[in-house]
C-alpha cells in the first residue's frame, strides 16, 4: 500500500434541503397509495437515509467508503439492531467523509426491485462498498462479531483496510509508521503536531484514533506497531498503548493517558492549541424530492374478526415482496414456492378473482425446473387480458394495523394466514390418523423466504424441536397456537412489541372465557376449548371483507372495494365447494334476499356477509307495520314473516348442533386435556417441559394425568382410564367429593346392616323369642 501523509481535501457536496416538515411522515400507516414511511430511522440521525432513486447514485462511484444497512420496518431483529445501528452511527459520525452510513427499508413497495437487485435475501443485511465500486455485486457482506458497536467498527475497519488501491482519499493511512517515514516528517508535512499511538499488532486504539482526527486540521496521527524494535527503543517504550506527541520545534512529550481508551486519546488531542475541525458540507446525500406523504386515517377492527384484506395483503406480499427478492429460483426455494402455492389453492378461502389469480400461478409452477426474477415478476403480472384473476399490489392492514408503520403488519398477517390453513385443512378432513400438510409447508416457506433471519432461525429451533410428533391436522393447529404463544412470551415488551397491541397469551379470557382455568392456582389452557375456539375463529363465515379492493379497484361503501360480478361468482363458488377449501364449516342463512335485475329479467340469490364471504352490506327486514304511501312497493320485499322466519332459523341452527353432535360421536374420545399457560412475565416457555415443573409442596402438578405422546407436539395430560369415564362433564375436585361420598355412605350402609344382623342373633338367642 502505497505511503500517504496528508489528507485530500473531499469536493463539496449540495446542502441538504430543509427537514422541518419531515418528522411527520413517522406517523404514516402502511398501506396508503403513495405514502412513504421513514421506517427505523429520522433525518435528525447522523447517516443517510436512501431509497431506490438515490442508493445507486450515492454510493457507485463515490470517494467515500460506504456501509449499508438493508432492513425491513417490519423485522423485529431490525428493529432490535436499529437502536446498535443508530449508536454506530454517531459514534462514527466523525469518520466521515472517510467512511458512510446508510440504511435503506426494504419493506418499502418502492424499494423492492432494488434491494433484489443487491441481492438482499435477509434482514437486517450490512453491506460494505469501497470507494469508487460500480455495481451491486462489489458489495462485501460486512461480518463481525455480535452486534457491539465495537465489533462493527472493527469490522468496518478491517474492510478499509482491505480496500487495496481503491482507498477513500480523505482517510489517512492506518498502517504501521516506520523510523524511516519520521525522518523530514515536518519538513514535507505542514502540520503542527504528529502523534504515535504505540500499541500491539491486534489493537485498534490507533486507528480508532486516526479516524476520529479525521476531520481535524493541524495535526497527524499515526500508529506504531509493538515489533517495530527500532522506534520503541528510540521512545523507550515499556507499556503497551502508549502515546507520544511530537511538535514541529523538535520537541517531543508523553501522552498522559496510560491505558487503551479512545475517548480520553480523542479528547487530549482535540485539546490540542492550534488543532481545529475543519468545515465540512453535510455529505448526507438526499432524495431530489422529498416523497409526497398522505395521512392514513385509522381502520376501525372488530378483534374479534378476520378481515380478508390483512390475509389478501400476507400472500401479496409472501409472493409479491419475499419470493421476489431472489434474483433465481431453483432446486429447494422452487420447490417450496410450488407446495405453498399449492397449499392456497388447496385451502385458501378466498374470493374468486384472487383464486383464480392463485390457480393460474399454479399451473404456470407446475413445470418449471427454474424461474429467473424477471419470469417471476411477469408471472405476477395483473393481465388486463385475465380481468378475473387479480392479487393486490400494495398491502392493506385492518386487524393487524399498527399504531406505527414498523410494528404488526405483515408477521401479524402471516400468523393469520398459517392460522386460518391450518384450521381450513383440520376441517376439510377431520381424520386423527391423517397428518398435517400445511405445517411442513409453512416450516418450509418460513425456513427459505421469510425475511427476518432471526425469527426463521428461531421458528426453525420450534419446528426441529418437536413438529415430528405432530401426528394428525387437530394436532398442527394445536401445535401452530402453542408455538404463536411461545413467540409471543418471548418478544413481550421487546423493541418489535407495539404498546398499542402488546403481545398476551392468547386467546385472552374477554374472546374465549372457557380456554384459561385455574387449578392449584395455576393458569392452564383447555385444549379442547381451544380447539374449538380456533375452528370457530378461523373459520370461513368469521372473515370480514371490509376494506378489500377489487381488480378495477373502484371504492365501495363503508371502505369496501366490491363489484356485483365478483360477488356473483363468488356465491356460486362457496355454494358449489370449489377447489379453494371446504364447505364443511359453513351454513346457508335463511334470511337470504331476493333482488330484482333488470338486465337479465330473473331474480338472482343473494347471501348476507355475515355468512358468506363477499357479499354486501345485508338489508335486515323489517316488521314494522307500513301503511299506503308512495315508497310502500321499494319496501315489500323487505316484509318478511316473523313466524317463518324464526322457523326456518332455528331449525337450520338444530340441524348444524345435530349435525356437529354426530361428528363428534365419530370422532375418538380421546380427551384433549390441560397444558399450563404461559406466565407473561417470562421471556420464554416450553410446552413440552410442563412435566419437570412441580407445585409448592414438591408435587406435579396435576398427578391424576399422565402424558401422551403424539399430540401435536404439545404435551398433553391425559386422565386415566377410569377417571375419564367418570369424569365426563365434570371437574377433578367434582368427581374426587362424588368418590369419597360414595365410600362414606357405602360404610355407613356396611355399618347399619353388620349392627342390624348383630342384633337380631343377640335376639334369636334369647329364650321367648317368638318363632314362625
Amino acid at each position: 500500500m502505497p505511503r500517504r501523509l496528508s489528507r485530500a481535501r473531499p469536493g463539496l457536496l449540495l446542502p441538504p434541503p430543509p427537514t422541518g416538515l419531515l418528522p411527520l411522515a413517522c406517523f404514516l400507516l402502511l398501506g396508503t397509495p403513495g405514502a412513504r414511511s421513514l421506517g427505523l430511522y429520522s433525518p435528525e440521525d447522523p447517516l443517510t437515509l436512501l431509497g431506490a432513486d438515490t442508493l445507486e447514485r450515492s454510493v457507485f462511484n463515490s470517494s467515500s467508503a460506504w456501509v449499508v444497512e438493508f432492513y425491513a420496518s417490519w423485522c423485529g431483529h431490525c428493529m432490535q439492531f436499529a437502536p446498535t445501528w443508530k449508536e454506530l452511527a454517531n459514534d462514527i459520525k466523525d469518520w466521515r467523509p472517510a467512511v458512510m452510513l446508510g440504511v435503506i427499508d426494504c419493506a418499502e413497495m418502492t424499494n423492492q426491485k432494488t434491494c433484489s437487485e443487491f441481492k438482499i435475501t435477509g434482514y437486517p443485511t450490512l453491506k460494505f462498498f469501497k470507494p469508487f465500486s460500480r455495481n451491486p455485486d462489489d458489495g462485501i457482506r460486512l461480518l463481525h462479531h455480535g452486534d457491539g458497536i465495537r465489533s462493527l467498527r472493527e469490522s468496518i475497519i478491517s474492510n478499509v483496510e482491505s480496500s487495496g488501491d481503491a482507498w477513500p482519499p480523505a482517510c489517512p493511512p492506518l498502517e504501521g509508521f516506520s523510523a524511516a517515514e519520521l525522518q523530514g516528517f515536518f519538513q514535507t508535512n505542514n502540520v503542527a503536531y504528529l502523534t504515535l499511538i504505540f500499541e500491539k499488532e491486534d489493537s485498534f486504539l490507533g486507528r480508532e484514533v486516526t479516524l476520529d482526527m479525521v476531520q481535524y486540521e493541524n495535526i497527524v496521527v499515526r500508529r506504531v506497531l509493538q515489533n517495530n524494535a527500532e522506534l520503541v527503543k528510540t521512545f523507550n517504550v515499556t507499556a503497551f498503548p502508549s502515546g507520544f506527541l511530537l511538535f514541529s520545534n523538535g520537541s517531543c512529550s508523553a501522552i498522559p493517558v496510560q491505558v487503551d481508551s479512545r475517548p480520553l486519546y480523542k479528547d487530549f488531542l482535540r485539546r490540542l492549541p492550534g488543532v481545529f475541525r475543519a468545515i465540512f458540507p453535510d455529505h448526507t446525500v438526499r432524495p431530489t424530492a422529498e416523497p409526497k406523504t398522505t395521512p392514513a386515517f385509522w381502520r376501525v377492527a372488530d378483534r374479534k374478526r378476520l378481515y380478508m384484506a390483512d390475509l389478501e395483503s400476507a400472500i401479496m406480499y409472501t409472493l409479491r415482496v419475499e419470493a421476489a427478492r431472489f434474483l433465481f429460483l431453483d432446486r429447494e426455494h422452487l420447490f417450496t414456492l410450488k407446495q405453498y402455492v399449492a397449499i392456497l389453492v388447496k385451502y385458501f378461502p378466498g374470493r374468486l378473482i384472487v383464486m383464480n389469480y392463485l390457480r393460474n400461478l399454479d399451473h404456470w409452477l407446475r413445470p418449471r425446473t427454474n424461474v429467473s426474477n424477471s419470469e417471476w415478476e411477469e408471472a405476477l403480472r395483473n393481465k388486463k387480458e385475465l380481468p378475473y384473476a387479480w392479487l393486490p399490489e400494495t398491502p392493506t392492514w385492518v386487524g393487524c394495523q399498527g399504531s406505527k408503520s414498523e410494528y404488526r403488519g405483515y408477521p401479524c398477517s402471516l400468523w393469520t394466514l398459517f392460522h386460518l390453513l391450518t384450521v381450513q385443512e383440520a376441517v376439510a378432513s377431520p381424520r386423527f390418523t391423517s397428518s398435517s400438510e400445511v405445517l411442513p409447508t409453512m416450516r418450509r416457506y418460513v425456513h427459505y423466504f421469510f425475511g427476518c433471519r432471526e425469527c426463521a432461525d428461531h421458528f426453525e429451533g420450534m419446528a426441529a424441536e418437536s413438529m415430528h410428533r405432530v401426528k394428525s391436522k387437530d394436532g398442527a393447529v394445536l401445535w401452530l397456537w402453542s408455538r404463536h404463544n411461545r413467540v409471543n412470551a418471548r418478544l413481550a415488551g421487546t423493541k418489535s412489541d407495539d404498546p398499542k397491541f402488546p403481545k398476551i397469551q392468547w386467546p385472552p379470557h374477554a374472546l374465549c372465557w372457557s380456554c384459561q382455568l385455574i387449578i392449584n392456582g395455576r393458569r392452564m389452557w383447555d385444549e379442547r376449548a381451544v380447539l374449538r375456539f380456533l375452528k370457530s375463529h378461523f373459520s370461513r363465515r368469521n372473515i370480514d371483507m371490509a376494506y378489500v379492493t377489487s381488480g378495477r379497484g373502484r371504492p365501495g361503501r363503508y371502505g369496501r372495494d366490491v363489484e356485483e360480478n365478483d360477488l356473483e361468482a363468488e356465491g356460486n363458488l362457496e355454494e358449489g365447494g370449489g377447489e379453494n377449501g371446504p364447505g364443511a364449516d359453513e351454513e346457508l342463512d335463511s334470511n337470504s334476499k331476493r333482488t330484482e335485475r333488470p338486465d337479465r329479467g330473473r331474480e338472482e340469490k343473494k347471501r348476507s356477509s355475515s355468512d358468506h364471504i363477499g357479499a354486501s352490506e345485508p338489508r335486515r327486514p323489517s316488521i314494522i307495520k307500513i301503511g299506503k304511501s308512495s315508497k310502500t312497493k321499494e319496501l315489500e320485499n323487505d316484509i318478511v314473516d316473523l313466524d317463518s322466519f324464526s322457523e326456518q332459523h332455528y331449525k337450520s341452527k338444530a340441524l348444524k348442533a345435530a349435525a356437529q353432535a354426530n361428528e363428534g360421536r365419530r370422532r375418538s374420545r380421546r380427551d384433549t386435556g390441560l397444558v399450563l399457560m404461559e406466565d407473561e412475565s417470562n421471556q420464554s416457555f416450553d410446552y413440552d417441559a410442563v412435566w419437570g415443573r412441580k407445585g409448592p409442596g414438591g408435587q406435579h402438578i396435576v398427578d391424576a394425568m399422565e402424558e401422551e405422546p403424539g399430540r401435536a407436539g404439545v404435551t398433553t395430560l391425559r386422565r386415566s382410564q377410569w377417571f375419564r369415564l367418570l369424569g365426563v362433564g365434570f371437574s377433578r375436585l367434582d368427581v374426587s367429593l362424588c368418590i369419597v361420598l360414595y365410600l362414606l355412605s357405602s360404610m355407613c350402609l356396611l355399618g347399619m346392616y353388620t349392627f342390624f344382623r348383630m342384633r337380631m342373633r343377640y335376639h334369636k338367642g334369647r329364650p321367648g323369642f317368638p318363632l314362625a
